[in-house]
Order: structure tokens, then C-alpha cells, then sequence
């Protein structure tokens, strides 16, 4: 079995090396400056929540082929338009899984002439410490759900599901990628806007206070995902995460465009098909997309 990666950010090598821990062939196709050859052998290592390291030897190229039995996106939404050229000329009966912020990509996604396409939420933490070290940054669950084609294309996963790194499968693709995007809403731009980690939301009280308003909008405007989310979930996540800098926060300190228009605009557009409005989303998204149009690097 081999598995393709496209992406070398912080999931993309983190996937990699649990991957690669459970005897599977993996291969990282990543941007042309950081490969010397058409392939080389890369020694990937992992950083574990309790500190302790651990090796893989993955392969590293630039560019797709028909050899992989599965492949992986897990680029940001923005560079998906270039990655959907790619796979036009890859063989449409390899499955394919897309780890994405958001519900932007969702219907593009199933436009693709593939055969077997899955999408996946992910919950655990991951830094990026330099092109070959990941840090495994708070444990969390990583769910699939397969929204065109044959789920036992995608079985694979079962066997590489530990303890430390759990798989689960979802049935509803769609629900889970709003389910996520509602988790991403509570954290990223307040901590974006706030400049904390993600356990500063629950331990400094006006951000705690601005946290629990955003959460009771969000439930206010969708009732139906009051079970799915209690906030002493979303509490518990914030600990669970609490040393983590959230993808939102690090593009903004880097002075890179964010994932707001993926994450938060797609949640008030729905709100406002139903004809409600989110005072407090809406503001938290004015704020970042002026942080992204004045070009500010902190």
C-alpha cells in the first residue's frame, strides 16, 4: 500500500509520519526548491505529545503519478485550484482525501472526475519545527467521511488507527465539515484577533467572555448542532489543545492571507439564508480581513 501526500505543511508531515509508522510506503509530493532529485529519501521526524522522538523514512518528490493506491490533499483551500489541474491527468479510480478548513471546497470536490473522493476533520495539533520535523502538539480524533464512491476504498485507515493517533468514520460528509467549521469559528479568529494560544481563550476572562458570546450566536443561529457542541466541549478542546497556536493566528503572524473566507464566511452565509444575522462572527471576520488588506506582519 502506498500513499501519496500532497502538501509537506504541518499535517501533511505529521499524516506522513504516522503513516509511515504503520508500514505504509509514503511519499510527500511537495514544492520543487525542497527536492534536489525527481526523488529522494527524506528522514521525517516526529516530536510526540510527551516529548519523546521518533524516526520514518519517507520519500519526497515534486510531482503526482498513477502509482499511489490512495492519495491525500492536505494543502490549504487556496492552493486547491492548482491541485485540481494535477489530478485531471491522474488516474480517476485512485481515491483521494481532502483535509481542508471549512465548507468552501466541499461542492468543488465532487465536481472531480474521481471515482472514490473523502473528505476529513481533524482535532489533533501540529506544528511544523522545519521541512523534516513535525510536533505532534495535543491528541484528537481524525474522522473521515466518504462523500462519492466506496467507502471501503478508504479502509486502509482502520488499520492505521491508534491510540495516539485515532481514526473514526462519519457517514455524513457534509455535517462533519460544518461541525468543524463551527469548532474552527470558536477558536481561530478570536485567537487570531487576540494574538493567544488556544488555551488563553479559556484561562484570560474577557477572552473566556468573548468566547462564550460567539458560542451562544452560534448555537442561537443553528439549534440543531446544540448537542453536537456543548461549550464545555468546546472548553474542553481549548485545554486539550491549550499550548497550540492555531493555523489562523500563525498565517497572520506571518503575515499570510488566512483561511477566514473559508472557515467563517461560508457559516454567515448560511445564517443569513435563513435569514439571521451573527453580530459577533461577522465582527471577528471584519477584523481579520482587515488585518489581511492593511498587510500588517506582527
Amino acid at each position: 500500500m502506498r500513499i501519496d501526500i500532497i502538501g509537506a505543511g504541518a499535517v501533511g508531515l505529521l499524516l506522513a509520519s504516522f503513516m509511515a509508522e504503520g508500514d505504509t510506503k509514503v511519499r510527500l509530493i511537495t514544492k520543487q526548491e525542497t527536492v534536489t532529485q525527481p526523488y529522494d529519501m527524506m528522514q521525517l521526524t516526529r516530536t510526540n505529545v510527551d516529548n519523546t522522538l521518533a524516526k520514518f523514512q519517507v520519500e519526497r518528490t515534486t510531482s503526482l503519478c498513477d502509482e499511489a493506491d490512495l492519495i491525500i490533499i492536505a494543502v490549504k483551500y487556496g492552493q486547491l485550484q492548482g491541485i485540481y489541474q494535477q489530478l485531471m491527468n491522474i488516474d480517476p479510480t485512485i481515491p483521494l482525501l481532502f483535509i481542508q478548513n471549512g465548507l468552501a471546497h466541499y461542492e468543488e470536490v465532487r465536481q472531480l472526475k474521481q471515482h472514490h473522493i473523502a473528505f476529513s476533520s481533524i482535532q489533533f495539533g501540529a506544528q511544523k519545527l522545519s521541512h523534516n520535523h513535525v510536533a505532534h502538539k495535543g491528541l484528537g480524533v481524525m474522522k473521515i467521511a466518504v462523500a462519492k464512491g466506496e467507502v471501503d476504498k478508504f479502509f486502509i485507515f482502520k488499520k492505521l488507527s491508534t491510540e495516539c493517533f485515532p481514526i473514526e468514520f462519519e457517514l455524513d460528509a457534509e455535517k462533519m465539515l460544518m461541525e468543524k467549521a463551527l469548532l474552527n469559528c470558536f477558536i481561530n479568529p478570536l485567537t487570531a484577533i487576540l494574538q493567544v494560544t488556544n488555551g488563553q481563550l479559556v484561562e484570560q476572562n474577557y477572552a473566556f467572555q468573548l468566547l462564550k458570546n460567539l458560542y451562544n450566536e452560534i448555537i442561537t443561529t443553528f439549534p440543531s448542532y446544540a448537542k453536537t457542541f456543548q461549550f464545555e466541549q468546546v472548553v474542553a478542546l481549548c485545554e486539550r489543545t491549550a499550548q497550540n497556536t492555531s493555523s489562523m493566528l500563525a498565517d497572520r503572524l506571518a503575515g499570510r492571507q488566512t483561511e477566514i473566507d473559508t472557515i467563517a464566511k461560508p457559516i454567515i452565509k448560511k445564517a443569513q439564508a435563513q435569514n439571521r444575522q451573527m453580530p459577533v462572527l461577522q465582527t471577528l471576520y471584519m477584523l481579520v480581513k482587515a488585518f489581511e488588506e492593511s498587510g500588517e506582519k506582527m
